[in-house]
């Protein structure tokens, strides 16, 4: 793996006793209560991938878990190379991604919305020795997909798949539940160096983000303490782990708690509320919008609704002061705040249902308790942005590459995000603004204005592509061509991500 995706050690990395890895927390919940319930699958996962549903206890999926792991080493992929998985949110992919783990690789996270153009860059920035997908999802042949990227990634040795019919030249993989007892890894995971790459785009341009086993804790337990979740929880996330965020919000919440993670294949909002309704989950976990959605219909205030945590997920944290205040009085809701792939902190609403106000300076969590982990950093920079640092933050990732030695070690030990930040003089309160200039939010994928811009001018004279604001995902992407038809097609032969391709669609017959 090339220098450039090495990780800076983290503050948690140089404290004394061993360092934890993600598998590790996984194998003491195993060894505590094997035959309780780990993970579930969506219930229309057959309309979404055409496979059954599983569930799996901690006992099956650790047996799962060591079947891809002993594959993925048979396969003769070397402990510190690097394999990526585009799937959809689905018990595979967590098995899939505890396996590489275990196996000592370091996954790439691919968002599912990634499209052949971006699905190459990324492979070829970190130089994947192997991709993980699925036969379809939904209607996109993403076994195809998975093909016509690793042709085009020249360190690409394996593409492994799950599903049925899949293409010639795809390695299958199943959920095995036996048969795995006693199997080791050649190499135990260490947990200071890199475990996962997640990908940003910043007004530098695209970027690898990698991040080792204690980064990722610490951005996991930003998100647990704060929002009090017991041991044991029963988690419901509608979150894709695909980004920092996501993983770390999902899988490392759930992995610290030793209960039991449902998934939620984004986004059916009937399948969404009938999960909420008839599984009995005491917490949630989806984008924040669409939890003050659900709290206003009234479907967590439900007699036989059993949730009381509700983690709320802002890609637009400047957007958070100004929400609704939290009006269901038999649930809390914690607000975590996302600044792309560099980092989050949460804060939870008191009893009044109002955003919880933010300092500046070191933050905990649990915000104001006595035995509260300080997590790490809020700054507000001369320039008016707001940064953070700590041990969740991958500093060197997103440091300018310099040839003057003095000059990077004079670098901030900090990382700007971008978006525009205040101090109120009478409060001390942190007002956050604006998000980032000349970046484009929509739901967990970012893109440059100017790349917008660029895209809409080889089309035809006059095409237009940008973006409006929208509740829900922060933003959307509006186009206008002089034939919208072709327009799509077009961006499609370019293997462009669907957010684009789909913003010339013909809104006057709804297509």
């Amino acid at each position: 793996m090339s220098d450039t995706l090495q990780t800076a050690p983290s503050s948690a990395a140089t404290s004394s006793g061993p360092a934890l890895t993600l598998d590790d927390l996984f194998r003491r919940t195993v060894l505590r209560q094997p035959d309780d319930v780990a993970l579930t699958d969506p219930p229309n996962k057959h309309r979404v991938t055409g496979d059954e549903p599983l569930q799996l206890t901690f006992a099956q999926a650790d047996q799962a878990i060591s079947a891809i792991a002993a594959r993925f080493v048979e396969a003769g992929l070397p402990p510190g190379s690097v394999i990526a998985v585009q799937m959809p949110n689905t018990v595979e992919f967590v098995v899939t991604v505890m396996a590489a783990l275990r196996a000592g690789l370091i996954v790439a996270l691919l968002p599912q919305l990634w499209r052949q153009s971006e699905l190459t860059i990324a492979l070829n920035r970190v130089g994947a020795r192997a991709l993980v997908g699925v036969g379809r999802i939904e209607i996109v042949d993403h076994g195809e997909l998975a093909l016509h990227a690793a042709v085009e990634a020249f360190s690409i040795r394996h593409v492994f798949g799950f599903g049925n019919n899949l293409p010639e030249g795809m390695t299958p993989l199943e959920i095995v539940t036996s048969g795995m007892n006693g199997w080791l890894p050649p190499v135990p995971p260490d947990a200071r160096k890199p475990a996962i790459i997640s990908f940003d785009t910043t007004s530098e341009g695209f970027r690898a983000i990698p991040r080792n086993h204690l980064q990722l804790i610490s951005g996991g337990l930003a998100i647990f303490l704060e929002s009090a979740l017991p041991q044991g929880a029963r988690l419901l996330s509608s979150i894709a782990p695909c980004s920092f965020a996501g993983f770390v919000s999902s899988v490392v919440t759930w992995l610290l708690s030793g209960g039991s993670l449902a998934l939620h294949h984004p986004a059916d909002l009937q399948v969404l509320e009938t999960q909420i309704v008839d599984e009995h989950h005491d917490t949630l976990i989806v984008p924040a919008p669409l939890a003050l959605r659900l709290a206003e219909s009234g479907t967590l205030a439900r007699p036989q609704v059993s949730i009381r945590h509700v983690i709320g997920l802002w890609r637009t944290p400047d957007r958070v002061a100004a929400s609704d205040d939290w009006r269901d009085t038999g649930t809390t809701l914690t607000d975590v705040y996302l600044f792309g792939e560099i980092g989050l902190f949460a804060a939870r609403r008191g009893e009044d249902g109002a955003p919880a106000p933010i300092k500046p300076g070191p933050f905990a969590a649990p915000r104001g308790a006595a035995s509260s982990k300080t997590i790490g950093d809020i700054i507000v920079t001369p320039k008016t942005t707001l940064a953070l640092r700590g041990s969740m933050v991958p500093i060197a990732a997103y440091r300018i590459p310099s040839d003057d030695p003095l000059k990077d070690a004079a670098a901030p030990d900090y990382v700007d995000t971008g978006f525009a930040a205040h101090v109120d003089r009478a409060t001390g309160n942190v007002g956050i603004t604006a998000p980032p200039v000349g970046l484009v939010g929509v739901g967990g994928y970012r893109f440059l204005a100017q790349d917008l811009d660029s895209w809409a001018k080889r089309l035809s004279a006059g095409a237009m592509l940008t973006a409006l604001p929208d509740q829900l995902n922060g933003f959307r992407l509006a186009g206008r061509s002089s034939d919208n038809g072709r327009a799509r097609e077009a961006l499609g032969e370019l293997g462009l991500n669907p957010l684009m391709v789909d913003a010339f669609r013909d809104r006057s017959s709804g297509t």
